[in-house]
């Protein structure tokens, strides 16, 4: 996430991850504040055993297309509030991909952290027999954790 003020609404992914067993952590990186601390976790995170990468910012919302250019993992943006209301910047920002550089665009806060890790349990579910099994639960209570 792009800002410590981001983690409010990202435990809600995490606390999505964790239910569909899926390993995951949170760790604050700007693409404007600590560029290079961005660029090192995505050219390690492959090698460091993610599978996927969820990145989230506010406002000018550069985070998710440069994780993107850094790494060949999915990545999925969700837009945070903190600019324009209803976080439509950050909105704007995210799905306004160059071709070549894509980024998942999930809704505006919460609702986007949640459908992050249920996407990203989705794509899990293909190769990880457990995850297929959690998402087949998740269906079956009404996509509800």
């Amino acid at each position: 996430m792009g800002s410590q003020s981001d983690e409010a609404v990202m435990q809600e992914c995490s606390k999505w991850l964790d239910w569909f067993n899926i390993e995951n952590n949170m760790v604050v990186a700007s693409a404007h504040r600590n560029p290079d601390k961005v660029r090192e976790l995505m050219v390690t995170a492959k090698d460091n055993g993610y599978g996927a990468i969820v990145a989230a910012a506010g406002m000018a919302a550069a985070l998710p297309g440069v994780c993107s250019a850094y790494t060949s993992l999915p990545v999925l943006g969700v837009p945070l509030e903190g600019g324009l209301p209803g976080g439509i910047d950050a909105l704007y920002s995210i799905v306004q991909m160059p071709a070549g550089l894509p980024v998942g665009t999930l809704a505006v806060g919460k609702a986007g952290a949640r459908n992050a890790a249920a996407l990203a349990a989705r794509m899990f579910a293909l190769s990880d027999a457990a995850v297929a099994k959690r998402v087949e639960e998740f269906k079956a209570n009404g996509y509800k954790i």
